[in-house]
């Protein structure tokens, strides 16, 4: 007869394939047909829109008035090394979450992401080319940095800017890529439950299991608005350990134990028919079962040690949650 579930299989397996410092592939499993994608699409969604990055937000060129003007002796003109700047990904340190630094080169030289490192910004795409300069050239050059989430565009920046800067579209999200793909696992001969591996690249800003983690606390913090009213519970279910070989053995008939027939009698006169009714006892409940001598006693432990488990031992909380309600349900 096929079994009947009333709540859906929770996924109990996660792990992390580490495939460089900035990639990293984030495993979960086994979800029923179906849930594996539920949850995969908006925590993609929440990797990209929602993962806490630094961006500039706008730079001052010494001799340049907007963005499409140029600047003597440099290679560049000024909205090529916009695009260049974009390009090289920003860390504030001390977790600074706006700051203005100013910067001086002079020719000839070709200028990296590793040059404008200092005290206070880590530069985390090092070899990223910002701009080439002649001999005998000079650039000053001021840049506003800032920490955000997402896309804003240049116009909403900044109310106002000092004379001089150029507003800069802001590309905070740390996070590169985000994809999933949803493969078929096999759960006790059933190959229709899923995993999700969920794989993310980021810029070097953040870590990509960091960034997993803050997808994570932004999608809870969205959810949380439900609990003002509603007062929302994850069910404590038998399903979820259902596949635990502990379980599994627990919940045999003492028959399985090989006992005598007078140790044997003295339990199921006891209406003690599980294993796992004796390894939730404590030695002091056993020793109290009616008419259970010593010999009966030692032997019940021996058999019990040799099935796996002790008297009055320790076993997991869910498998002794779900040992319980299936002790009850006899």
């Amino acid at each position: 007869m096929k079994k009947i579930k009333t709540t859906p299989l929770a996924p109990q397996e996660f792990e992390v394939e580490q495939i460089s410092e900035n990639e990293a592939n984030i495993m979960a499993y086994p979800f029923e047909t179906g849930y594996a994608i539920s949850l995969a699409h908006p925590l993609r969604r929440f990797l990209l829109s929602s993962s806490v990055g630094y961006a500039p937000i706008a730079i001052k060129i010494e001799g340049a008035k907007h963005e499409f003007d140029s600047v003597r002796g440099m290679l560049e003109d000024i909205s090529d090394f916009i695009l260049n700047l974009k390009e090289i990904r920003f860390k504030l340190n001390d977790e600074v979450s706006e700051t203005e630094i100013n910067y001086s080169f002079a020719g000839p030289c070709t200028i990296k992401g590793s040059d404008l490192t200092n005290n206070e910004v880590e530069i985390v795409t090092p070899d990223a080319h910002l701009a080439t300069l002649n001999e005998d050239s000079t650039l000053n050059f001021s840049i506003k940095i800032a920490k955000g989430i997402g896309y804003v565009a240049s116009e909403d920046t900044h109310d106002e800017l000092e004379d001089g800067y150029i507003a800069l579209d802001a590309y905070f999200t740390p996070v590169r890529s985000a994809t999933y793909k949803i493969e078929n696992v096999l759960v006790e001969d059933n190959p229709n439950f899923e995993r999700v591996i969920l794989n993310i690249r980021t810029d070097g800003q953040i870590s990509p299991l960091d960034a997993f983690r803050n997808s994570l606390e932004v999608m809870y913090a969205q959810l949380a608005v439900f609990n003002s009213e509603i007062s929302v519970k994850a069910p404590t279910t038998i399903e979820r350990v259902e596949e635990s070989p502990d379980l599994k053995k627990l919940t045999t008939h003492i028959d399985n134990l090989g006992l005598s027939a007078r140790s044997f009698n003295c339990l199921d006169r006891s209406n003690i028919k599980l294993v796992g009714e004796i390894a939730l006892m404590s030695t002091n409940d056993l020793k109290n079962v009616k008419n259970l001598g010593k010999k009966s006693y030692d032997e019940i432990i021996e058999k019990l040690q040799e099935f796996g488990f002790e008297v009055g031992g320790d076993i997991a909380d869910d498998v002794a949650s779900a040992l319980k309600k299936k002790i009850e349900a006899l």
